[in-house]
Parts: structure tokens; C-alpha cells; sequence
């Protein structure tokens, strides 16, 4: 049907290019956030790429129901000011002709929320987790960011080097403090490198430098000249990271009967069913009355979705602490949406334009 093909068409048009925005957007952000923990010595450079990719599957749920939303919003919103409604309702057709395209065109795309909700991003959450303690657990010297100060060891121990080899063999212009049986040292040297023990034990070898050594409030102070000299270095034990609800796969999170689970659980299952009720609210709000304005149904709209957003966010939070029963916050909050959806649907079409008029 020619009319079905092009409010697919339109839809998906309009959904490429704000899927790429919001994609683009959130991306940055998060880039920006690693990027700053990566100068400040909190994780390695390297793992930067690995950490953002867990985070775009983890945030993508949202991202394609907001994409969603708002791609059936301006898509219709434009066939109203452009006079497109006026041709297709002179046809004949009601506005709940629309919930046909707008749900041929959603399934897909609610189908891969619900992947992605379901499964891939638990799997993220808990690869970021698992990633994040494998590289704190990583020797001391591989921590090391040239220009920034490292603590490890919980702070009993801080280096700084000015330059580091590719391979983290050797180092340059090094500085490292350090706290041994309440005494503070502080070792400077013009270059080190890596040495691995017949034992396997690993030590840094510095050279060419000086160590001071001081015994916080008493005068003694003592300052030694080397040639060369050894620092272990030692690798952290990895832990497995912690099975959190919403790192669970979704066959663990279904069988666990805490209250933290059915909180997540009812989080997973809310995502893609508020994606459906979303694109059909999308079909009455996008009506524009040109002396209302052209942005009067766009805030209207943004309204609605950050009061859907909180009570799903509200019911979670009361579903994980106990205070409301998982199968009423299953279908409380969309159940409430319902309503508007009804009403919107009902005030549209109950509307009488002026093709629809009896001269008086």
C-alpha cells in the first residue's frame, strides 16, 4: 500500500539520521569521561576502546527507544505542517491508521531493544566489570601513564615517570615514593628498566639515581647515592568481578527471587514495552495546530517522556527495596500511560477540521 510504504520510508529516514546524532552525542560524552580517567592514571590507554564499546551496548536500549520515539514525533509532526494529514484524511483514512505503519516499522526495532535489554547489555556491564579488575591486578610498572602520578598498592606506594617504552621495558626521568615500615622514601633516577628474576619474581632496576629516606616527625633524614637499584614489582590477584543483578544473564536474573533482581528484571522487561507504548503516543502527539505553534506538541512530548522515564526508574527503585510487588509494577506504569495514549487518540480524532464541517 502506497500509503504504508511511505510512512515506513519516512520513518526510517528520519530514524538513520537521529539514531546517528544521539549515537554520536552519548559517545562523546563517554569518550570524554574515559579519556580523563585514562590522564589521570585510573585505567590504561589501551583499554579505552574495550570500555567505550561495553558502554554503547549498555546505554543502545534507551538510545533506540528514545531514536523511536522521536523519528514517528517529527516524521508525522512534518506531514501535518505540510499539509500531508490534510491529503490522507481527505482519503479517508482516521488517524488510527497510522498504528499499522508506526507498528510494522517498531517491531524490529523493539525486538533488538529487548536483545539488547535482555541480554548483551548484562553481558557488557559485567565484561566492563571483569576488564576493570584484570587491569587493576596488572603489574605496577604496565599502570604507569608517562606524565601522571600512580598510586598503588592503596596509596603505600605512587610512581611517575616522564617516559615509558612501548613495551614497558624501560622508563626515563623516574620518581617513586613509597612508605616501608613507617619510614618514607623517595627514590629519583634518570632511567630504569624491567628485569625478570630466575624465580619469576620482577623487579624495576633503576640507575644512576638517589634515594631519601625520612622518619615522619623525627629529624632523622638520610640520603643515599646508587648505581643501580631494585624495586619488585608485583602483580595484583584478579578477582572475579561481583555478580550484581544487572550483570546477571537473563535466565540467573529470572530465577533469583531477592528483591534487587525482580527490581532489575522489571527494568529489562519495562525497556522494550515502553518502546511500544512510546511510538504509539508518538502518533497522537505529533499533531501541530499552526497557531499553537510548531514546538507546542514537541514539549508536550519531551514532558510525557521524562514522566514515563522517572516512574519507570521510581517503580524499579521501590521494586528493588521491597516496597511494591513486582507484578504490580510489571503493568502499573504502562498501564498509566495507557491513559493519555486513550485520551490523545480520542481528542485527535474527535476533532473536526474544516474539510469536515457542515456549512451552518
Amino acid at each position: 500500500m502506497i500509503f504504508e510504504r511511505a510512512a515506513r520510508r519516512e520513518f526510517a529516514q528520519a530514524a538513520a539520521g537521529i539514531s546517528v546524532a544521539l549515537l554520536a552525542i552519548l559517545t562523546s560524552t563517554q569518550l570524554i569521561r574515559l579519556l580523563k580517567d585514562a590522564a589521570g592514571g585510573r585505567i590504561a590507554p589501551e583499554a579505552v576502546a574495550s570500555l567505550l564499546g561495553f558502554a554503547a551496548l549498555n546505554f543502545m536500549p534507551v538510545l533506540l527507544s528514545l531514536t523511536l520515539f522521536v523519528a514517528i514525533l517529527l516524521s508525522l509532526s512534518r506531514a501535518y505542517r505540510d499539509s500531508e494529514m490534510v491529503v490522507w484524511f481527505s482519503c479517508g483514512l482516521p488517524l488510527t491508521a497510522f498504528l499499522r505503519p508506526v507498528l510494522r516499522f517498531s517491531l524490529p526495532i523493539i525486538v533488538a531493544i529487548a536483545v539488547l535489554a535482555g541480554f548483551l547489555s548484562p553481558w557488557a556491564n559485567y565484561s566492563t566489570a571483569e576488564y576493570r579488575q584484570k587491569l587493576s591486578a596488572r603489574s605496577e610498572l604496565s599502570q604507569v601513564s608517562p606524565g601522571a602520578f600512580r598510586e598503588v598498592k592503596k596509596g603505600q606506594r605512587v610512581f611517575f615517570v616522564e617516559g615509558l617504552a612501548d613495551d614497558a621495558s624501560s622508563v626515563a626521568n623516574v620518581f617513586v615514593a613509597s612508605v616501608q615500615e613507617g619510614k618514607l622514601g623517595v627514590v629519583m633516577s634518570d632511567a630504569g628498566r624491567q628485569e625478570l628474576a630466575a624465580n619469576g619474581d620482577r623487579f624495576v632496576v633503576l640507575e644512576h639515581g638517589r634515594r631519601y629516606e625520612v622518619e615522619p616527625g623525627t629529624p632523622a633524614f638520610r640520603i643515599t647515592e646508587f648505581e643501580r637499584y631494585k624495586i619488585k614489582m608485583e602483580d595484583g590477584e584478579a578477582r572475579p568481578a561481583e555478580r550484581s543483578p544487572n550483570r546477571l544473564p537473563i535466565h540467573e536474573l529470572v530465577l533469583d527471587t531477592s528483591d534487587q533482581a525482580r527490581g532489575e528484571l522489571l527494568w529489562r522487561i519495562g525497556v522494550p514495552v515502553s518502546a511500544l507504548v512510546l511510538a504509539c503516543l508518538a502518533i497522537p502527539l505529533s499533531f501541530v495546530n499552526p497557531r499553537a505553534g510548531r514546538s507546542a506538541n514537541m514539549l508536550v512530548a519531551i514532558l510525557i517522556y521524562a514522566i514515563y522515564s522517572n516512574l519507570m526508574s521510581v517503580s524499579q527503585a521501590w521494586v528493588a527495596q521491597g516496597k511494591l510487588s513486582f507484578w504490580i509494577g510489571v503493568w502499573a506504569v504502562h498501564g498509566f500511560m495507557l491513559l493519555p495514549l486513550a485520551w490523545l487518540f480520542y481528542r485527535r480524532m474527535a476533532v473536526r477540521f474544516p474539510w469536515q464541517r457542515r456549512a451552518g
